[in-house]
């Protein structure tokens, strides 16, 4: 089976992860492939998450690396287990962007969610109106289709919420996001009206940081946080003009994770977070 020339987030994160034992293991990709009897440039492409990987192969390679770490086997060989076509997000490969499919099967897969929003609404929370008025003002300007297709795309991904047992997720927002008239008032005030909706799903935390806040200023960096069934595939999700970023390196996760610690903090409770969503909606 030739290279994929496209591997997903999560293909390559499995790569990742085996890379990552053996480097620990002091093991050289060399003397991996001896291991399987195959040559080196497969292993490569194996770390790259160009070729996939069977479960009796990974269980060989953690026995090989020293790694007597059970729950990671396991969750490594669940990823090896898992198939593009499987997922509703794949229904849209090759019309949307591959930074499209990557998140939501971040999400899906995600055991919980901590998420910080400095100017605009989590696209988990976005109404219809809303996500049309963010992606209507790309420059240079989408198509029509291609705007309805990430319209429907951003919808869809609220299905992890209709799940018996969906993530927990913490949103921190800032007031600017709120504020920021998207779509213009009558799509705004519905945004607001849908986030206090949204407040009283059970397994929904939403938190607001208020301009009236002199701790907290960095406000330029949109984070989620998802957690792993295990903390090994934890993933930060960094959202930039340039495209989705991921991140998965021990120092960078604990850095996002101390970002998003100290929004908590500062940032208002529940219920005072829906007082000032509803007072700005009634403001509009």
């Amino acid at each position: 089976m030739p290279p994929r020339d496209n591997p997903s987030a999560r293909q390559v994160r499995l790569g990742t992860e085996l890379r990552k034992l053996r480097e620990r293991a002091g093991k050289t990709a060399r003397q991996a492939a001896g291991l399987l009897a195959i040559d080196q440039a497969k292993i490569s492409h194996i770390e790259a998450g160009r070729v996939g990987i069977g479960e009796e192969r990974i269980r060989r390679l953690a026995t090989f690396y020293s790694c007597h770490d059970e729950a990671l086997i396991e969750a490594l060989c669940a990823i090896s287990r898992e198939h593009r076509g499987k997922g509703w997000w794949d229904e849209y490969r090759g019309i949307l962007p591959p930074g499209y499919l990557n998140i939501a099967e971040l999400e899906h897969h995600a055991a919980y969610i901590r998420c910080l929003q400095p100017v605009t609404v989590p696209g988990l929370f976005q109404t219809e109106g809303y996500a049309r008025a963010m992606f209507g003002s790309v420059i240079p300007r989408l198509p029509v289709a291609e705007v309805e297709n990430r319209v429907e795309h951003r919808l869809r991904r609220r299905v992890i919420f209709e799940r018996d047992a969906p993530p927990q997720v913490e949103a921190v927002v800032h007031e600017a996001a709120l504020r920021m008239r998207v779509g213009g008032r009558d799509v705004a005030r519905e945004q607001l009206t849908y986030l206090l909706e949204v407040c009283e799903w059970p397994s929904v935390t939403l938190r607001v940081i208020p301009f009236v806040n002199d701790e907290f200023v960095d406000v330029t960096q949109t984070v989620l946080y998802a957690g792993g069934i295990v903390p090994q595939l934890d993933t930060v999700h960094l959202d930039t003009p340039w495209g989705g970023h991921y991140l998965d390196a021990g120092a960078e996760l604990d850095r996002y994770q101390a970002l998003l610690a100290f929004a908590h903090q500062v940032a208002l409770g529940p219920t005072e977070s829906q007082n000032v969503i509803h007072d700005i909606a009634q403001e509009l």
